[in-house]
């Protein structure tokens, strides 16, 4: 998987249009599905494939199991950190971590050392939204969003309890909650 992290000049382009930005509305207000998010938003069934399917080309939608729809709300504080980032040194612990292992939000290799570890766990934890629910599919499509090696990165997050797992299903249980305001 190639999908990189949108940046927020891509971010405003993609919401830029009303179709997309309704399509975006009813995600995030808990439509899953195709015919979902025709019901919430309004839209026509052709119009609401075509924002999908560019919403999920920007890296803002990712198809989980059973083609469910996987909104990723938290590229926006991902962009906001990247911009804030790219005019200033970093002046942290945690973003000298990120800026060594992140490269256009995706990790360019596994780090060993565990805090260093606990540091990027942290960031893609943040790819989970508190007190919703993941199949194994979903957390594994959005974990290889951030590397080739998601079964790891799915274990990692659960033995460092970033998340939880009980009978397949995932829920987000620890890190941070970034605000990107």
């Amino acid at each position: 998987m190639s999908s990189t992290v949108p940046d927020a000049a891509k971010l405003v382009g993609l919401l830029a249009d009303d179709t997309r930005r309704r399509t975006f509305a009813a995600l995030a207000l808990g439509a899953s599905t195709i015919d979902e998010v025709v019901e919430a938003s309004g839209l026509a069934a052709k119009d609401v494939h075509d924002a999908v399917a560019r919403l999920t080309t920007g890296g803002l939608v990712v198809l989980g199991d059973s083609g469910s729809l996987v909104l990723l709300a938290s590229v926006f504080g991902h962009a906001a950190r990247a911009a804030a980032t790219t005019t200033e040194r970093p002046s942290s612990p945690r973003e000298r971590v990120l800026q060594t292992f992140v490269v256009d939000g995706r990790l360019t290799s596994l780090p060993k050392a565990r805090a260093k570890r606990l540091v990027v766990l942290e960031e893609i934890a943040q790819d989970f939204e508190p007190g919703l629910k993941y199949s194994e599919g979903e957390v594994s499509v959005i974990a290889e969003r951030w590397h080739d090696d998601y079964a790891a990165l799915r274990r990692w997050l659960v033995d460092e309890r970033f998340l939880d797992r009980d009978n397949g299903t995932y829920w987000r249980s620890g890190g941070a909650v970034f605000n990107s305001e």
